[in-house]
């Protein structure tokens, strides 16, 4: 048996515990290729590019199919990422984790490859950038973060842009806005769906 072999030396973590107010639907559970939750379709898709997928949502037992969840610290029910980012630096051991929001099926290895690039032991974070904004829920986050998102729990301050303005960020620059695509309402799910077959 060969010995498998990733391309990232890194942990993923999938965030997939959001509200989804703008789809009206949990977003997290809409089918999407040829499997039958977008979860699942990110899960699978990302654990053939990392060592390990973890999974970030607010309790664990929302998935059918078989992967690591970590659920949010409770708090004051909060949908925001802010819980979800204290959980993961809380219980992972691993000094950086990649975080990818479930929500972004079109961010490939070649985005991932870039940022890791960019990524240094100085740094506590590396993050996509595109003409139209930052997105915070695509980078590398160092454990070098956890007390700041304690603060920012025990603040109730959720504020994700702010922290990385004033933490040790790096941006990186890309121009193609459709891989960042999120599907945050029907109409953009729908076209995703389109662009699968």
């Amino acid at each position: 048996m060969s010995e498998h072999v990733t391309p990232f030396d890194i942990t993923c973590v999938i965030f997939a515990g959001g509200k989804s107010s703008r789809m009206g639907r949990d977003k997290s559970l809409l089918p999407f290729g040829k499997y039958p939750t977008l979860t699942q379709y990110q899960y699978e898709r990302l654990k053939k590019l990392f060592a390990h997928v973890y999974i970030s949502a607010k309790e664990l037992g929302k998935f059918d199919f078989s992967a690591d969840v970590i659920p949010d610290i409770a708090t004051n029910g909060t949908y925001a990422p802010t819980a979800g980012f204290a959980a993961i630096l809380e219980q992972l051991k691993d000094e950086r984790v990649f975080v990818l929001s479930v929500d972004t099926p079109f961010v490939d290895a070649d985005i991932i490859a870039r940022l890791l690039e960019a990524d240094h032991t100085d740094l506590d974070a590396v993050i996509a950038r595109t003409p139209t904004g930052s997105h915070p829920m695509c980078g590398i986050y160092h454990k070098s973060l956890l007390p700041s998102f304690q603060k920012m729990l025990k603040d109730d301050n959720h504020r994700l842009g702010m922290l990385l303005k004033n933490s040790r960020t790096t941006f990186i620059e890309f121009s193609d806005e459709a891989k960042f695509s999120n599907l945050n309402h029907p109409h953009e799910y729908e076209a995703a769906l389109k662009t699968l077959t």
